[in-house]
């Protein structure tokens, strides 16, 4: 499938096999595609956690809602934010490039992030919806689908799953086999009320 395709077929699936199983080849496949997603200054900033075990699902969707693709799909992702992630041993994340390179990358990442608390947050919670995406289209190509998911206690979330001090929860998505056909689009706006040259 090309990414066309894969994002012209991508949809939010509400519907999912509760019996269907993902290879573990398939999740390391996928998860190994996540990683290659963007993030400013190569902060690498997400966590992914592969909610598995069907008790912990349940109380997840308890808080959530009641989704039931948080129980019924084959993976639930929770894509949770290292807010910290720039003054964790920067140079790791340059460990490629030429010592110049690295060095002057490093000192701008701590000149940006220190003392901003909301930029910190804000370049995480990007990273994150970005990496949501390659794993939506990535699943696609695979022959799964996904839906893309908030509607939750993020509160309660982050204590289900022991999220670490200096963390948040981003979002959810859940991957796994369609059982239905996805309604027909909602209504895309016109280009022209979305797209804007040079400023509005």
């Amino acid at each position: 499938m090309d990414v066309r395709t894969a994002i012209e077929t991508r949809r939010a699936i509400k519907q999912f096999d509760p019996g269907h199983v993902m290879t573990e080849q398939e999740i390391d496949a996928l998860m190994s595609l996540a990683v290659l997603s963007p993030t400013a200054f190569n902060l690498q900033h997400w966590r992914f956690v592969l909610v598995r075990n069907p008790v912990l699902r349940e109380a997840i969707r308890a808080v959530s809602w009641m989704q039931p693709q948080i129980t019924e799909a084959s993976l639930l992702v929770v894509l949770c934010a290292d807010l910290n992630a720039w003054q964790k041993e920067p140079d790791r994340y340059w460990r490629n490039a030429s010592a110049d390179v690295r060095e002057g990358v490093v000192a701008t990442i701590g000149e940006y992030y220190r003392g901003r608390p909301q930029t910190q947050r804000d370049e995480a919670m990007r990273s994150c919806g970005i990496a949501a995406q390659t794993l939506m289209l990535a699943a696609r190509e695979m022959g799964y689908d996904s839906c893309p998911m908030d509607l939750a206690d993020f509160d309660e979330v982050a204590k289900l799953i022991r999220l670490p001090e200096g963390h948040v929860v981003s979002m959810f998505v859940a991957l796994g086999k369609r059982v239905r056909e996805p309604w027909p689009r909602a209504g895309q706006l016109p280009l022209d009320e979305v797209v804007w040259v040079d400023g509005f």
